[in-house]
């Protein structure tokens, strides 16, 4: 990340002046008092991609004498250009004489190493860096600059996808710390307020690329459903409304329902099945429950509902796994918990991805689910932390013949999310301790033990 304020030089979007009142200034000082009041005397990051949108909202924000800070992201996907959008940005603050951030991003490879489609890559790395920049500047608010034609474009785009009732009510003004101030105000609006007050902008050449979803509904559908219905995006607002209130009429029924069908686990959250089907439209409630954690496609919810056992489905960030009579919804484990971990001989402690002590002692304790003692001339450093793979063995302390990892998990009663917890401490991939339950019997200390390990671990 880096923290510019030099001169760049800047290519210029389209300008032209018109004939129209100063109103939408004054309009969204009036906007920001009724519905976002909280923003006054608060530090503000603008999301700034140098487009129209972008551009009037830094400027608009800054007119009403709001303090802002501009943050750009180069996702490095249309070459050239996007340094030209970066350097305008950076000339952009100067102008303003506010902070600018930038970042640069390699978005293709994040897109191929994450399974995302170019988009999606972008809106994570995008978010993700937004809140890295709210805590290490102490920002209080990100803005973004989403208008009324953006929420009528992602209405459709919901629409259809078969989405609930809360992809039918559009853009949020706010999700936490993020607010739309701008969602009030048609493209039309904003483009005429630049024109009038002479402002420049950069024109992004992939928005006119209609492979893009929504760029084909943005350039071919509906300027073509305009011109039937002139009035679409004043009527979407009233429809929009009435839809809200019906979310909120719902949503206040849900936090019911919450009560009564979800508890907390360890990493998430446990659905009772038998609780929900007890209940009238079972699967709407399902759907309901589970749409503020990304899932959003109904057939899929709908047909886990009966699926055996073992059955999962993902969203974004989440993954929804049937347990038998249960539901069991946890974050989606990052590929960093994956990997193989390795610890040398002189490593006393490690505090990831678990909390282990290693200690050199002569006397042999009792050994529990959280110490063990080791024959440390068993052993071959590196020693190994790693999750379990199908076909581990190892030999339970205290018995004799070897047993599946897997029928010692269905023996100890683990869901399957909790077996993804576990972890194995290996020496040349031979189990030497279930982390936290039970250590293998051929590396135990033993009283002929010379060089005895104690290891012991903390939730």
């Amino acid at each position: 990340m880096s923290f510019k304020s030099e001169s760049h030089a800047r290519s210029i979007g389209m300008l032209s002046t018109i004939d129209v009142p100063l109103n939408m200034l004054e309009t969204l000082q009036d906007h920001i008092a009724k519905n976002f009041s909280f923003l006054h005397g608060k530090k503000l990051l603008i999301a700034c991609s140098g487009g129209l949108d972008s551009v009037v909202l830094a400027r608009a924000m800054h007119l009403l004498t709001f303090e802002i800070g501009l943050a750009h992201c180069n996702f490095s996907l249309r070459a050239a250009e996007s340094d030209e959008d970066e350097a305008f940005v950076i000339d952009l603050a100067e102008r303003l004489s506010v902070p600018v951030y930038t970042e640069t991003f390699d978005t293709k490879a994040y897109a191929t190493a994450s399974k995302l489609s170019t988009q999606m890559a972008a809106r994570e790395l995008r978010y993700r860096w937004f809140g890295e920049l709210l805590k290490d500047f102490q920002y209080d608010y990100i803005l973004t600059a989403h208008h009324a034609d953006d929420d009528l474009e992602t209405f459709f785009i919901n629409l259809t996808r078969g989405t609930g009732l809360r992809g039918l009510t559009g853009i949020p003004a706010q999700n936490d710390s993020i607010v739309r101030p701008l969602l009030p105000f048609t493209r039309k609006e904003i483009i005429d307020f630049a024109k009038q007050q002479k402002w420049y902008w950069r024109e992004d050449s992939s928005n006119l690329k209609t492979e893009y979803q929504r760029n084909k509904l943005r350039l071919e559908v509906l300027p073509k459903y305009k011109d039937l219905a002139p009035q679409v995006l004043q009527n979407f607002k009233k429809t929009r409304e009435h839809l809200q209130s019906s979310r909120d009429l719902i949503e206040d029924y849900m936090a019911l329902i919450y009560n009564l069908a979800i508890s907390e686990i360890e990493g998430g959250y446990k659905i009772d099945i038998i609780k929900l089907e007890e209940l009238p439209h079972t699967e709407a409630l399902l759907y309901e429950l589970l749409a503020p954690f990304g899932f959003t496609s109904w057939e899929d919810i709908s047909d886990l509902i009966t699926a055996q056992s073992g059955k999962q489905i993902f969203s974004v960030s989440h993954r929804l796994l049937k347990d038998r009579d249960v539901f069991l919804l946890t974050e989606i484990p990052s590929e960093e918990r994956n990997i193989d971990f390795f610890i040398s001989e002189n490593e006393k402690k490690i505090n990831y991805p678990q909390s282990l002590q290693f200690k050199s002692t002569k006397k042999i304790g009792n050994t529990t689910p959280s110490t063990i003692y080791v024959d440390k001339d068993k052993i071959s450093y590196p020693l190994q932390l790693r999750k379990w793979r199908k076909g581990d063995i190892f030999q339970p302390i205290g018995m004799q013949g070897k047993k599946k990892l897997s029928k010692f998990f269905k023996d100890e009663k683990l869901s399957l999310v909790a077996k993804e917890n576990i972890w194995l401490l290996c020496s040349e991939d031979r189990i030497i301790w279930v982390v936290g339950m039970r250590m293998d019997d051929r590396f135990k200390a033993t009283d002929k033990t010379e060089h005895i390990l104690e290891i012991t671990t903390t939730p």
